[in-house]
């Protein structure tokens, strides 16, 4: 049978921690702790982690400092922990790749049904059923190896996609030259709908362009359209 998700509790607070932990697992997930972003490292480095609830302040490097970076290298959903009132903390959350919020002191009913929510969500298929299934398909200098979720270069080298990249990526290829908006990109990728503050989908195609363009200053591949959206500004050919 397969294992119940298991989520990392980032707090500096160690009754919360425990409470938390002691809540998930009663209600059958699996839950470790960590007490601070040094601490999260190395349980992020031993084990593999569906989800993180992850406190905004933290003695050390900030929750908002290890959204940024999590966001930025793993494929990990966050729901952040954050001071009853501080709104600005949640925006810039939420524009630095957070899934969710939840203000404190908050109900563990709550944030057991966000955690539902935001597991739900990213358990999408993450498998396109397009016109690219099953097919490596050419875009400026890269080629798309869809049944490796890899992209690779004129020299042979390879970039390993996560699996938001991936699904932004092919709904981007499957509609070569077409403006999407950010709420059409989110809701294709993502299956969800925007907020007026959401700017998942801006970070997403920042991280997505670090890997798929020659010069990240100057992105020629995919456009940014002022007042539209994002498009993919290169033609897509199988490759036989």
């Amino acid at each position: 049978m397969p294992q119940s998700p298991h989520i990392l509790v980032v707090d500096d607070h160690q009754e919360i921690r425990a409470s938390v932990t002691r809540f998930l697992e009663k209600n059958g997930l699996r839950a470790t702790a960590a007490k601070d972003a040094r601490d999260m490292d190395v349980k992020l480095a031993a084990g593999h982690f569906d989800l993180m609830v992850l406190d905004v302040m933290m003695p050390g490097e900030t929750g908002l400092s290890v959204c940024r970076r999590i966001s930025a290298d793993l494929d990990l959903p966050i729901i952040l922990l954050t001071a009853l009132g501080e709104d600005a903390d949640r925006i810039v959350g939420l524009e630095l790749g957070a899934d969710d919020y939840l203000a404190k002191p908050f109900n563990p009913r709550e944030l057991l049904a966000r955690i539902k929510a935001v597991l739900r969500r990213s358990e999408r298929p993450k498998t396109i059923s397009g016109d690219l299934a099953g097919k490596c398909h050419r875009f400026a200098h890269l080629v798309l190896d869809p049944d490796r979720q890899v992209l690779i270069d004129d020299n042979g080298e390879e970039t390993a996609l996560t699996a938001s990249d991936f699904k932004l990526l092919t709904v981007l290829m499957e509609r070569p030259r077409v403006v999407l908006s950010r709420e059409q990109l989110l809701d294709l990728s993502a299956g969800i709908a925007a907020g007026p503050l959401d700017r998942k989908i801006d970070n997403q195609i920042s991280r997505l362009r670090r890997k798929i363009e020659p010069d990240i200053l100057r992105p020629r591949i995919i456009k940014t359209v002022r007042n539209g959206g994002y498009c993919l500004s290169a033609d897509v050919t199988v490759v036989e």
